[in-house]
């Protein structure tokens, strides 16, 4: 398949799409990002909801959604209208339907939107495994048709717009038997809902692929991208919505939406976009309006590349981690079979080697679990090299034994002492051939791993990556890394994976370094720092994540191996996949994630998913190893992966049972 998900991969451009219109605001086309969330409340709860409703608005939060269980709540959604009327407030309302298509049609008459899950609009999930024929599978998509096209045409009579939001843990038992559990089940699943719209005339559709898997959430929106492209070939597309349900709460929540919802939107795909947090609704607000303009910011820069010569990724509808050299001593080695590695950077070589090397220790003890995987330090004077070995000599007194980096510039002559494990040489368009062989002369001559370190405008990259590669091999030097900083690093990043793989280099491993501007806050730099090296590693990018600006070590290493989990591509805690409430939430969502994460957050790799009911509850319990359910007032479902194991707990009792479970099946360890 043509990678035609966007324009350019290599350089920042927004996703044409038309506009949708919600009530007052405009989603796609022009519009900048608009930024939504969802009332917790009970939608039978007038007050309640209008309270929430206000405090959104003033927060920031520019279409409200509201869930629609049942026809009741449907009903009531015109008298949080008439009471939001009485208090002048007038933002976009969006109904949420699952399973009941009666209660959407009630509720098209109040709200501007309407959101229908293709996976149970229709269908109820049982998990069944069933082999369709080409003609049955056929039969089922006519009966889901006639089942939906009454609502396309209420929608389109009223003047309403229709968001189509397949979740990745909801997709019917149909899509899951043909497609399976996959990014294109989810895209089928929707398609076959614009089929029917479209053959209504009813164009105004937002879409959204949420999962809880940040991997599988860009995959589907890529995909979906692709497949709407291909439907009308030059044509501005549909709009998305886009999100990472289920993220969790805290920093984690935060930085598994940042990876997912950034990936995307550097790309330019996203027009509207939802935090899920396990937290109040109006805290979500202002960590999305963070991510949309840190990551939209790309879209305004004029940058033309040219072609690299070969495609970033073989596969961007797919994850596959790029297939490297290792490269490094025997305990510092970075790429081939080996994890993402941990560095962080500690600037200049230090003054008090002792000293420093001693508080190093103590701040990295406060996360004992995770390793520390390498040291950085810059050389700018040659007589502070001697420092090197007493800096690595005092280390090692004090009980580490951490690979030591140091970084330099093109024209530094140094002697490395024997504790150097690579050196990083600084480059940029600037630097002449002599200087380039010099340096590599120098690292193959003392059989020191040379990483390349780009300084580079994106037009500029493909030559760099050429010189360096072209210097490395006069000088013989096989064990070379190569990392890039720029203005716009994903697509840097891309760029020399891009260049590295057309010129028969696609084993060379590639650093993501990342510096914490100084402007930043702590939570704008914990966003930046997810998006932006969260994008590379969930494209397949990156052997090695080194940070630099974060203040104490600790705080740098645990943000580092945070982003990796994230990613999926490295565990090192707990995975918490929990929904943010609603108003089906049979139990207090947030107080009950605190205290089973109180209970179970030491068991290192184990998921577990704490859902408030049984919309994506199941399915998402397919990625968990064991989750929590409500399924009734005070009462609770407890699962092993998908299959629903104890029914009907009373909630003063589930959590012990939780626990109980998770000894049954071998995974509890008694905390340290």
């Amino acid at each position: 398949m043509a990678q035609s998900y966007i324009a350019d991969p290599f350089a920042p451009h927004r996703r044409r799409t038309r506009e949708v219109r919600v009530g007052e605001v405009g989603i796609g086309g022009s519009n900048p990002i608009r930024i939504q969330s969802m009332t917790t409340t009970d939608t039978r709860d007038t007050q309640a909801t209008a309270d929430q409703t206000e405090l959104l608005v003033a927060s920031g939060c520019e279409i409200v959604r509201i869930t629609a269980p049942s026809l009741t709540d449907a009903e009531n959604l015109a008298a949080i209208r008439k009471e939001l009327d009485r208090r002048k407030i007038r933002v976009p309302l969006v109904a949420d339907i699952h399973f009941t298509p009666n209660a959407a049609m009630v509720a098209a008459q109040y709200v501007e939107k309407i959101r229908i899950n293709p996976g149970n609009f229709a269908d109820k999930k049982k998990f069944a495994v069933r082999e369709y024929t080409d003609t049955a599978y056929s039969e089922e998509i006519e009966r889901v048709s006639k089942k939906f096209r009454p609502l396309v045409r209420r929608c389109k009579e009223l003047g309403r717009a229709m968001r189509i939001g397949t979740n990745h843990g909801s997709l019917s038992d149909r899509i899951m038997n043909r497609f399976g559990d996959t990014p294109a089940g989810m895209v089928e699943s929707a398609l076959e809902f614009l089929d029917v719209c479209e053959s209504e005339g009813f164009r105004d559709v937002v879409f959204s692929m949420k999962s809880s898997n940040t991997q599988v959430a860009i995959q589907a929106y890529r995909l979906l991208a692709t497949r709407l492209a291909e439907r009308a070939l030059g044509e501005p597309s549909y709009p998305f919505h886009v999100g990472v349900t289920e993220a969790g709460d805290g920093e984690d929540g935060r930085i598994k939406s940042a990876i997912g919802i950034g990936a995307l939107l550097v790309d330019g795909i996203g027009d509207t976009i939802r935090v899920s947090l396990t937290e109040p609704p109006e805290a979500e607000v202002p960590v999305a309006s963070a991510i949309a303009t840190l990551c939209s910011e790309a879209w305004d820069v004029a940058a033309k590349v040219g072609d690299p010569g070969a495609p970033f990724t073989a596969d961007p509808y797919a994850h596959s981690r790029r297939v490297t050299r290792s490269v490094g001593p025997p305990d510092a080695e970075i790429g081939g079979s080996h994890p993402v590695r941990v560095e962080i950077d500690l600037g200049a070589v230090p003054s008090d080697p002792k000293r420093t090397a001693e508080a190093l220790v103590r701040s990295l003890k406060k996360f004992p679990d995770l390793a520390c995987e390498g040291l950085a330090v810059h050389v700018s004077d040659p007589n502070t090299v001697g420092s090197l070995q007493a800096f690595s000599d005092a280390a090692t007194d004090a009980g580490m034994s951490i690979p030591l980096t140091v970084r330099v510039g093109p024209d530094n002559t140094a002697q490395w002492p024997p504790c150097v494990a690579r050196v990083v040489v600084r480059t940029d368009a600037a630097c002449d051939h002599a200087l380039l062989d010099a340096a590599a002369t120098r690292c193959a001559a003392s059989h020191i791993p040379l990483e390349w370190n780009l300084h580079a405008e994106l037009a500029e990259i493909p030559d760099q990556v050429d010189r360096a590669l072209e210097a490395s091999a006069r000088a013989g030097l096989d064990e070379i890394l190569v990392s890039v900083e720029s203005d716009l690093p994903v697509h840097a990043t891309r760029l020399v994976a891009a260049r590295l793989e057309a010129r028969g280099a696609s084993d060379v491993p590639i650093v993501l370094r990342h510096q914490r501007r100084a402007d930043d806050s702590d939570e704008t730099a914990v966003l930046r720092a997810a998006h932006v090296l969260g994008a590379s590693l969930c494209d397949g990018i990156g052997d090695a994540v080194a940070f630099d600006g974060f203040g104490e070590p600790a705080r740098a290493v645990d943000l580092a191996y945070r982003i990796l989990q994230g990613a999926r591509l490295r565990t090192s805690r707990t995975e918490f996949i929990s929904c943010p409430s609603c108003g089906r939430t049979l139990f207090d969502l947030v107080e009950t994630t605190e205290r089973i994460k109180a209970r179970t957050g030491h068991l290192v790799g184990a998921k577990i998913a704490i859902m408030g009911c049984i919309v994506n509850g199941p399915g998402e319990m397919a990625d968990a190893d064991f989750g929590y359910v409500g399924s009734g007032p005070g009462r609770v479902n407890l699962y092993v992966g998908k299959d629903l194991v104890v029914r009907n707990v009373p909630d003063t009792t589930a959590d012990d049972r939780l626990v109980e479970l998770i000894r049954e099946h071998g995974r509890w360890v008694d905390p340290a």
